[in-house]
């Protein structure tokens, strides 16, 4: 009689321990997620699932046209909420920029947002035409009014055609971003060599490169050394 009563007392206990365990939304995620709770009771409510479409990190060249790839947003149950969209992009200039997305439902507010990098590449060096302006002597250093910049050998080189008036010639040059080198060499101009070097950078909207040169030339009569500009207009 004594041990029957001694188990209906243990399992009395364990009964109503587990009885007294509380319960509650056990989900950390939810918004009403209570860590006291020991046992969930399905009362969990949740914010929008947002999520975004493609990489949430994305580099563009400077001009080039950009199309969001957008985000989308769904309730617990699956069904869709609607996103608003906020973008921030300005493709014309350099900089970094974020497009900014949110999703509301009776819980709340969920948002995102997604990086663009709006940066000098290569293409904004080649493929255009562009115009030249200078300080540098006309017949020291008589740079072409209307050169060309192509593509060179590897992903960092061009080439600086029709160089000098009259003769051409083509220089080379690597570029790192908005920044180009061009390295020490020598063009000949029929009447003797000019050796010159320089060093530049595009601006922020890609219309626009200086150089600075520093060049010996070594023809008779019209020779002599000097460090000039040259600023290159894109047309």
């Amino acid at each position: 009689m004594k041990k029957t009563l001694l188990l209906l007392m243990i399992g009395f206990g364990v009964v109503s321990i587990t009885s007294c365990k509380k319960k509650g939304c056990t989900d950390n995620g939810a918004v009403n997620y209570n860590s006291k709770a020991k046992k969930d009771d399905g009362t969990c409510l949740y914010k929008p699932f947002l999520t975004l479409n493609g990489a949430a990190q994305v580099t563009i060249n400077v001009s080039a046209s950009y199309t969001d790839a957008g985000a989308t947003a769904t309730n617990k149950d699956g069904s869709s909420v609607a996103v608003t969209t906020d973008n921030q992009v300005d493709s014309s200039t350099v900089g970094t920029y974020y497009v900014n997305y949110s999703a509301t439902n009776a819980n709340g507010t969920s948002t995102a947002k997604r990086r663009v990098d709006v940066v000098i590449g290569a293409e904004n060096w080649t493929g255009v035409s562009w115009a030249m302006t200078t300080t540098c002597s006309g017949t020291q250093f008589p740079l072409s009014t209307s050169p060309s910049i192509t593509a060179g050998g590897s992903a960092t080189a061009v080439n600086i055609e029709n160089f000098f008036n009259l003769v051409g010639g083509t220089a080379t040059g690597t570029i790192n971003g908005a920044n180009i080198t061009v390295p020490n060499q020598t063009i000949n101009i029929t009447i003797g060599d000019v050796t010159f070097s320089g060093t530049g950078a595009m601006n922020a909207t890609g219309t626009q490169i200086q150089i600075t040169y520093t060049y010996d030339n070594n023809a008779p009569l019209i020779g002599g050394t000097g460090t000039c500009m040259a600023i290159y207009d894109k047309q």
